[in-house]
């Protein structure tokens, strides 16, 4: 019992220096939210992929703007490229799975548009070929990442870092930040229904 306290203990005590650390990387958030604000003001959609958790994470904040957050409101353009598991395994089998996100993104993606990009390591290569793919498309990037950036670092219209290096701290940061920027988009656009 006091080994199962201590680390409960322990772990809150990192997760709330992780938190108290990520305030150094607002002005980001703000900044995410910006881009994903003017997206939508100019006609635009939201769209985030990620594996794994991170995919999960890329449906709840789809969710989130789709439907609602805080605020009854109007539903706001958000898709996960996540989620449709006949194209995932569609295309990962006839084009691989490098390529799941970034052929939707072909399909389905505008100028204008914003892509999310959750990876804990920064180094996922569908996330890096979605984010490829969206340059060359006029798609701008938010990349989501761990402390350390990976590849995708260097990738990105904006790098958004979590300041973790553990996968599920990361993981609580990003669905942290993910939230704020859902906060800043539905405040710009709460219209009631």
């Amino acid at each position: 019992m006091k080994k199962s306290q201590d680390y409960i203990d322990c772990t809150f005590d990192h997760i709330a220096a992780n938190f108290q650390a990520m305030k150094a990387n607002s002005h980001l958030i703000v900044e995410a939210g910006d881009m994903l604000c003017d997206a939508l003001r100019s006609g635009g959609k939201v769209m985030f992929c990620g594996n794994g958790g991170s995919a999960a994470d890329s449906q709840h904040l789809a969710a989130e703007l789709m439907g609602r957050f805080l605020i009854d409101r109007k539903p706001l353009p958000s898709l996960a490229l996540t989620v449709d598991t006949s194209v995932l395994t569609a295309v990962g089998n006839d084009y691989g799975y490098d390529h799941v996100f970034s052929r939707q993104l072909t399909g389905i993606g505008s100028k204008g548009d914003v892509l999310v990009g959750l990876s804990t390591s920064g180094n996922s290569k569908n996330v890096i070929e979605a984010f490829a793919k969206a340059r060359e498309m006029g798609i701008k990037t938010v990349g989501l990442t761990g402390v350390k950036g990976g590849v995708l670092a260097d990738k990105c219209d904006l790098w958004l870092p979590a300041t973790a290096s553990r996968t599920d701290h990361i993981q609580e940061l990003h669905i942290a930040i993910g939230h704020l920027l859902c906060g800043i988009v539905e405040a710009r656009f709460a219209q009631p229904v």
